[in-house]
């Protein structure tokens, strides 16, 4: 069991403090009792409820997994700004880590490519510079500034891009930048595999991963199980995409089962 203290309570009472509210004011302002309130920050709720979390995330522009684990009373003043003003590590993506990449001789950013036999794997290795080293790598023409790789992918949850398409995708530094339902290659914790989603990031911090095919089910996950974002470029396949049956060929094979239904 992880035995990880928790900040949760010491930090309601010092960000309060530090905008300077009692506890009626603050009580008015997220429309929740007094009672309450104080019972939270002298650590008498030992389980908040989620709706709690979000409240004061929202509030505070803190993300939950900050107020819970960062002892915010012993941050310097420019980093509190930084965190009042919403540029929360953990919302941005920011300062997660340093993204290991390799180079060519001419000390040019390679295009590596992640494939089949290395998904499994790429979780764990995503910020080992020995296994990026070890990816295929190649250069692309054409490909604008900023960090590239190419990411297999499985199944037919976007179509009509074909299953087992190669998607060439940017790295995303910043997730607080991402435009709502950006196609993109999201990393996620203890995963053995990466989605392809349309990402929209939420202002509770979550996620919300959405199939272009309309038969998947969108779901969300909190952005503390995300390790890594990469947002759509293009895709690379030796398949044409589908195209939509236009309303002859959806004519023509409903008169055929109709047919098939009389005889």
């Amino acid at each position: 069991m992880d035995n990880a203290k928790i900040f949760f309570q010491s930090n309601l009472k010092f960000l309060r403090n530090r905008k300077k509210l009692g506890q009626d004011d603050l009580s008015k302002l997220l429309n929740i009792s007094r009672s309450k309130l104080s019972a939270l920050e002298n650590g008498q709720t030992k389980a908040p409820q989620p709706e709690d979390l979000i409240t004061f995330s929202n509030f505070y522009k803190i993300s939950i997994d900050s107020l819970m684990k960062v002892d915010l009373s012993r941050l310097g003043e420019l980093k509190l700004r930084e965190l009042e003003a919403g540029n929360d590590v953990y919302m941005t993506g920011t300062k997660l880590r340093v993204i290991a990449i390799s180079v060519d001789a001419n000390n040019n950013e390679n295009l590596e490519y992640v494939p089949v036999r290395a998904k499994a794997g790429y979780a764990a290795g995503y910020n080992d510079p020995e296994y990026i080293a070890a990816l295929p790598k190649f250069s692309m023409p054409n490909l604008p500034k900023g960090t590239f790789r190419m990411f297999p992918t499985a199944g037919d949850s976007m179509h009509p891009i074909p299953e087992g398409s190669d998607v060439i995708t940017q790295y995303v530094e910043d997730w607080m930048s991402i435009k709502p339902e950006t196609p993109c290659i999201v990393i996620l914790k203890g995963s053995q595999d990466f989605v392809f989603k349309l990402v929209t990031v939420e202002k509770n911090g979550y996620f919300s991963l959405k199939s272009l095919n309309n038969r998947y089910k969108s779901y969300s996950v909190p952005g503390e199980e995300i390790l890594e974002v990469w947002k759509y470029y293009k895709f690379m396949s030796v398949l044409i995409p589908e195209g939509e049956p236009d309303m002859h060929e959806i004519r023509r094979m409903f008169i055929e089962l109709k047919e098939k239904l009389n005889k």
